[in-house]
């Protein structure tokens, strides 16, 4: 029967192209970092190692009795002594599994426990990470490093690791037996081994070439697949008549994977024939060597049991010497894992609370902007000049064109980005200054995009205040004109939300929100278009609600709607990086400059169609887009 090993051909000891170019270096220090996640399990790793040297001695018995049932008991004609030593076979057979399973155990449970500590210090890692973090990085990115390379390390631990502790504890142990029982036949048996491998690395990277060139094209009629037959893709094909060319693609593809398969199957059937055969060519070199020794009297020693075990012995030898020589495809992939998941633990996080941060009472403080500047790209400021102070507890509002970065003005305040330049102050201090969690525990924000947990009413609501009682949370949202909305679902307040909050409307997941932030109870508001989502009547509503949270509040708001900007105390206008006009309302149109445009382009045309909406009775709360309608 042939080794194990041949049949295990595949990509595993192979780098791929992407592989080879970007295999990081060992460095001492790298290996260090490694090890230090290895160090406080030191004692279980040194269990581990015993039961490794421990089972590769005992695997050692089976072929070694073998010899003697052969030399004592059948030449010997002994019933007793074989039936002996058939029980000792047994006895360390049953040993070395139970040695395997114990090891495989703790093996287990030292790579679990590096998981769970690795994947805490990540997690803590990325929530402290900086709001330009996780809009410049992939989503995907970050789960992949969190899920999927963090996990990866189980492999590495319970695999690559004790795998090369293993296999070279089996080859040493295995050339020390066979050296002892006969170094004539243990070299024969030693110089057959490549004449096994080398062929077989040979096939494997023919292999492993074609299935690259079959993945390429999988991953090519996957993606064909995903587009044409997704609800928009299909729609497209339809529509533009394209069903035929589109069957005929993929026909052409799927035939190329097909051949592709085919002849990969191919080729390892072929060898599979030939090494089939091959392999027999080490026991029957050592028969013949062994036969010669013991015919021609040149090795008194040498008994047909020895022969015997030799030929198991040096079969025992075959797949860890092949293991062996693909430790540097094992090894490289291991250090891209850790170095992947040591790229993101090594980004700074430049936004962090300072040594014995300031904590101010805000209440009624002034917001002030002294000409900051901000950018996103070095190569292009944002922000160059913005020059203003918000006297306590009065509301501005921020107008002004899309991309024009009046958003990334108010997220300066609760630092979710720096300034670049100048600085922002809440009542004198420097919010670069404050306490971190202090500063962002005095602000409320209400944003546009509404993002609810995939929970409960309640949890949404008590993720701002765990200690909010019933009657907060209904007091809340009475204010915020959706308690009576929750008393009417059969759950109340445990109606679960959906993902999203996919499972409310527009106005609903935002009234939701403003309650969420009046349980904060914050001194500092910031609304960012906080009632687009809403109809005319339901904004009436909010609008009441915010009024009441804005009262003793210094407020900010972005607003698009002119019923909004019209109850601000100030009105600023924020056009090439600067505060381009400051005034009311009536005062920033008779200026006749960039508020005048914007009031005649977007304000009024929003108020004009609500108007004429609200006088036919066709405008309600599911023009914002509930679910399902």
């Amino acid at each position: 029967m042939p080794p194990p090993h041949v049949k295990s051909l595949g990509p595993r000891g192979f780098l791929t192209d992407e592989e080879k170019r970007n295999s990081p270096k060992l460095s001492a220090a790298l290996l260090g970092r490694i090890l230090s996640y290895l160090k406080p399990y030191w004692l279980q790793f040194l269990l581990v190692f015993a039961a490794i040297l421990l089972s590769s001695v005992v695997g050692l018995l089976p072929s070694i009795i073998t010899g003697r049932i052969v030399d004592e008991a059948l030449v010997g004609r002994n019933m007793t002594l074989l039936v002996r030593l058939l029980i000792y076979a047994f006895l360390t057979l049953a040993a070395s599994q139970v040695i395997g399973v114990l090891e495989s155990y703790i093996n287990a449970w030292i790579s679990q426990k590096i998981i769970f500590d690795m994947k805490n210090q990540m997690y803590d890692h990325l929530q402290h990470m900086p709001h330009a973090f996780f809009t410049s990085e992939k989503q995907g990115d970050i789960i992949t490093r969190m899920n999927t390379d963090i996990s990866g390390v189980s492999s590495v631990i319970s695999g690559t690791l004790s795998s090369i502790v293993s296999n070279i504890a089996v080859v040493a142990t295995t050339l020390i037996a066979l050296v002892t029982m006969s170094w004539r036949l243990a070299l024969v048996g030693i110089v057959v081994i490549p004449l096994l491998i080398l062929p077989t690395r040979s096939v494997g990277r023919t292999r492993w070439k074609i299935l690259g060139e079959s993945q390429v094209k999988n991953d090519e009629m996957n993606q064909m697949v995903n587009e044409t037959l997704s609800v928009s893709g299909s729609l497209l094909v339809k529509l533009f008549t394209r069903e035929q060319r589109e069957y005929e693609r993929f026909v052409k593809v799927n035939g190329e994977v097909t051949e592709l398969q085919l002849k990969e199957q191919r080729s390892g059937k072929w060898f599979r024939v030939v090494m089939g055969m091959f392999t027999q060519v080490g026991p029957l070199l050592i028969y013949f060597a062994g036969g010669y020794f013991i015919i021609a009297r040149a090795d008194s020693t040498l008994t047909v049991g020895i022969i015997t075990a030799t030929v198991a012995l040096v079969n025992r030898l075959y797949r860890p010497v092949e293991s062996l020589l693909n430790i540097h495809v094992d090894f490289t992939r291991s250090l891209a894992l850790f170095t992947r998941i040591f790229d993101y633990f090594d980004m700074v996080n430049p936004i962090t609370s300072p040594e014995n941060g300031r904590k101010p009472d805000v209440t009624d403080a002034d917001i002030q902007y002294d000409h900051v500047a901000f950018t996103y790209d070095p190569a292009k400021e944002l922000l160059t000049d913005i020059d203003f102070t918000v006297p306590g507890g009065k509301m501005y509002a921020i107008v002004g064109g899309s991309g024009s970065g009046k958003s990334t003005v108010v997220n300066l305040i609760p630092r979710l980005y720096d300034v670049t330049g100048g600085a922002v102050r809440i009542g004198g201090v420097d919010v670069r200054d404050f306490d971190l969690t202090y500063l962002r525990q005095q602000i409320g924000v209400v944003t546009q995009d509404t993002y609810l947990f995939n929970g409960t009413i309640r949890e949404n609501l008590l993720y701002a205040n765990e200690n909010a009682t019933q009657a907060d949370m209904e007091r809340a949202c009475a204010i915020a004109n959706l308690h009576d909305f929750i008393a009417a679902q059969p759950d109340g307040y445990d109606t679960v939300v959906g993902n999203r909050g996919l499972k409310l409307s527009g106005g609903e997941k935002q009234r939701l929100s403003i309650a969420r932030v009046i349980l904060k109870d914050p001194r500092i508001l910031i609304l960012d278009e906080a009632t687009s989502a809403l109809d005319s009547i339901s904004e009436s509503a909010i609008q009441e609600a915010l009024e009441v949270l804005m009262e003793g509040r210094t407020s900010i708001v972005i607003a698009h709607r002119l019923s909004t900007i019209l109850k601000a105390d100030r009105i600023l206008v924020v056009q090439g990086g600067v505060i381009a006009e400051e005034g009311t309302h009536e005062e920033l149109l008779e200026k006749n400059g960039t508020y005048r445009e914007l009031y005649e382009t977007q304000f009024r045309q929003v108020l004009d169609y609500e108007t004429e909406h609200e006088k036919h009775g066709e405008f309600s709360e599911k023009t914002t887009g509930h679910p399902g309608q």
